[in-house]
């Protein structure tokens, strides 16, 4: 399965949000994104997802950092972009929760598996 992250950055910190109650993997840390349709890049399906779950436009600027991760029933392949500006005030619809979090402290939060393996990578090239 081929998936999309957006990586907003700020300061010195980086946006997650937390999944909600009721949702797939409920009160796990993420960077926003979702499934690339067929026919759609990564880049079209992340401007997609950010207006989807935040209700913002965005342009999305390079590919910092992909992982892959394995369940028992797929492989989760995670792209991660970077968000260069976004327009709009942000609306959590799948989320019930988002922090701005310092990149020191970055790998602390409880984020899913694929999320944590880009924070790791991030942390590489941020």
């Amino acid at each position: 399965m081929e998936v999309t992250a957006a990586v907003f950055v700020k300061d010195d910190g980086i946006l997650l949000m937390r999944r909600a109650q009721g949702q797939s993997s409920a009160g796990g840390w993420e960077y926003p994104g979702g499934k690339i349709e067929p026919g759609e890049t990564g880049e079209q399906c992340i401007k997609r997802e950010l207006f989807e779950e935040l209700c913002i436009e965005a342009e999305i600027g390079d590919l910092l950092a992909e992982s892959t991760f394995s369940t028992t029933n797929s492989t989760i392949h995670l792209l991660a972009y970077h968000v260069k500006n976004y327009y709009g005030t942000i609306q959590l619809t799948v989320h019930d929760s988002m922090e701005w979090v310092p990149l020191h402290s970055l790998l602390a939060h409880d984020q899913l598996p694929a999320d944590y393996m880009i924070s790791q990578k991030l942390l590489e090239v941020l």
